[in-house]
Parts: structure tokens; sequence; C-alpha cells
């Protein structure tokens, strides 16, 4: 069962890949990338609503729900037993 992830959750994320950045790097720019994409959703979506873009609504709304399909797909991997992932003890 998937459920929204919450702010503390995302933060013992970004604290386990801060703390194995130099065992994981890539790990730890892709969580990054991430927050990012996460941080334009939710600054993006007011001005395009404001200005009526239409077009930018489907794009912020994907960029918020980044983390969370970030964090399932690795889920699924890591069941799948096809990728290790040993920050997933820090999500519920």
């Amino acid at each position: 069962m998937n459920h929204a992830l919450t702010l503390v959750e995302m933060q013992r994320i970004k604290q386990w890949h801060v703390a194995h950045r130099d065992d994981h790097p890539l790990e730890y720019q892709l969580w990054d990338a991430m927050l990012c994409l996460w941080l334009m959703g939710l600054v993006g979506w007011l001005p395009a609503f404001a200005l009526d873009a239409l077009w930018a609504w489907p794009l912020c709304l994907l960029a918020m729900s980044a983390p969370q399909m970030y964090v399932a797909w690795r889920r699924h991997a890591h069941q799948t037993q096809r990728l290790r992932c040993d920050w997933l003890g820090n999500v519920g």
C-alpha cells in the first residue's frame, strides 16, 4: 500500500544519503534531483495557475510527485531483488 511521503520521511532519506554520500554518490545525486523536481513543482504551480498556463499544470503535478514515484520505484526494485536499497527502512 502506497502512502504519501511526509517531510519527516523525506528528511530521513536525505540524512541517510548525506551520511552515505561517499559510498553511494549516484543515489545521493538522484535523491537531490528528486528534491529539486519536488521543489520546482511546488513553486511552479501557483504561477502556472495565475498565468493560466494549462500546459504547465501536469508538469508541476508530475514534479511534485517525483520523490514519491522514485521511492515506489526503488521499493519495487528492492522487493524484486534487482536493486538493493538500504534507506528504505527510513520510509514508513
